[in-house]
C-alpha cells in the first residue's frame, strides 16, 4: 500500500468523521424548534397520546424546522416508545436534544393559574377548567356534587369560598380531586387558628365570613380602604337581626350585574339571596372574595353605622348614617344626582 494511498485514505476518513460529527452535532445542538419565532410554544400531550399525535401537533403549528433530524433523534433516544403526558413549553430556538430529552423525561411545565374578579361559580368553572386536562365538564360535575363538596366541609353553594384568588403553579395533568385538594390546602393555610378565632368572636364561621366578604367586595369594589367600614355596618345589622339590604345581592338574585339603579319592584324578587326580605346571610357567596375583603370582615371597623348609600359626589365612597332620617337625607342627594344624570336603571 503506497504512502499516497495511506494519506488519501486517512484524509478521506478524517473528512467523513468530521462531516458526520458535524451532522450529529447539528442534530443534537443546532436550534431546530420555534426557529425565528419570538414566543414560546405550549405543547399539550394528553393521557394516551402517541408519538404520532405529538408529531402531528408540532407539525400543525409549524414548530419544527428540520423534521428529519428531529425524528432521527426521537427514535435514537427512544422517545417514540415513551411518550409522557403533560404541558411542555418549547422556547424559541430550542435544539432537538433539549426538547426530546424534556419530553421523554416528562419534565412538564406547570400552569401558572391566576384567578380573580370571579363572580359566578360558572365563571370559576370556565376560568379554571379550561386550563387543565380535566376540563370544564369534569370540574363542573365535581363542584355540583354534594358528596365532593361535603368532603371539604362545604356544600354546592359555599364551595366557591374554598377558592382564594391568587397565583398558583399546578401541573396541567393534575386530576380534579388533587386540584381540589390543593385548593383546600391553600384555604386551610389562610384559615389559621387566629383567623378562625376572630371569625368566632364575630359569630361567624369561615364560610360565613366568605359570604359576607363577597357582599362587601361587591358593594365596595373600587375603594378597598372602605371595605372594613362597610363590613362593620353589615356586622352591626347582623347582630341587630336587621336585613342586610345589600343591593349587590339583588343583582345576584336577578343575575343582572349591569343594573346601576335598583328599583322598588326589584326588591321584591323571591330569592334566598334577597337580603331586603330575608334576614341573615344568603346561602352562598355572590362572588369569589379576595384576601382584602376577607381581612376586612375579620378586622372590621367598629362603629355605630347601620345605614349607607353611595355618596352623591359619585366618588365611589359611601355616606354612612346611624339613623334612618340621616340616611334618607343622604339617599335623596344621591337619587337627585342620578336623576340629573338621567340614570334610570
Amino acid at each position: 500500500m503506497s504512502r499516497n494511498f495511506k494519506v488519501g485514505l486517512f484524509v478521506t476518513i478524517a473528512i467523513l468523521a468530521t462531516t458526520f460529527s458535524f451532522y450529529f452535532w447539528q442534530i443534537f445542538r443546532t436550534p431546530n424548534l420555534q426557529v425565528d419565532k419570538k414566543s414560546s410554544f405550549v405543547l399539550l400531550v394528553p393521557e394516551g397520546a402517541t408519538y404520532k399525535s405529538v408529531l402531528d401537533s408540532l407539525n400543525k403549528y409549524d414548530v419544527i424546522n428540520d423534521h428529519i433530524s428531529f425524528q432521527f433523534l426521537a427514535k435514537f433516544l427512544k422517545y417514540t416508545e415513551k411518550v409522557k403526558p403533560g404541558r411542555y413549553v418549547i422556547k424559541p430556538e430550542s435544539n432537538n436534544y433539549t426538547v426530546v430529552k424534556k419530553l421523554s423525561a416528562g419534565n412538564q411545565d406547570a400552569v401558572k393559574l391566576t384567578f380573580n374578579n370571579i363572580r359566578l361559580k360558572e365563571d370559576l368553572i370556565k376560568r379554571i377548567g379550561s386550563r387543565f386536562a380535566f376540563g370544564e365538564d369534569n370540574f363542573r360535575k365535581a363542584l355540583n356534587d354534594p358528596a365532593v363538596c361535603n368532603k371539604y366541609g362545604l356544600d354546592t353553594l359555599t364551595i366557591v369560598s374554598m377558592f382564594l384568588p391568587n397565583t398558583y403553579e399546578i401541573y396541567w395533568t393534575t386530576g380534579t380531586e388533587k386540584f381540589l385538594d390543593r385548593m383546600h390546602s391553600e384555604y386551610k393555610k389562610y384559615w389559621s387558628a387566629e383567623k378562625i378565632a376572630k371569625a368566632k368572636a364575630i359569630g361567624l364561621t369561615p364560610e360565613q365570613v366568605s359570604i359576607l366578604a363577597s357582599i362587601v367586595e361587591e358593594e365596595q369594589a373600587r375603594k378597598v380602604d372602605e371595605r372594613a367600614r362597610v363590613a362593620g355596618l353589615y356586622i352591626n345589622r347582623l347582630h341587630a337581626n336587621m336585613p342586610l339590604q345589600a343591593d349587590p345581592t339583588i343583582k345576584f338574585a336577578l343575575q343582572d350585574f349591569a343594573i346601576k339603579r335598583i328599583l322598588n319592584q326589584q326588591l321584591m324578587i323571591k330569592s334566598p339571596y334577597n337580603t331586603y326580605i330575608n334576614t341573615g346571610l344568603p346561602p352562598g357567596p355572590i362572588r369569589v372574595a379576595d384576601f382584602n375583603s376577607l381581612d376586612a370582615v375579620l378586622n372590621y371597623e367598629k362603629h355605630d353605622y347601620t345605614y349607607m348609600c353611595a355618596k352623591a359626589d359619585l366618588s365611589g365612597y359611601h355616606a354612612f348614617a346611624t339613623n334612618y332620617n340621616d340616611h334618607l337625607s343622604n339617599a335623596r342627594l344621591y337619587q337627585a344626582e342620578l336623576n340629573r344624570l338621567k340614570i334610570m336603571k
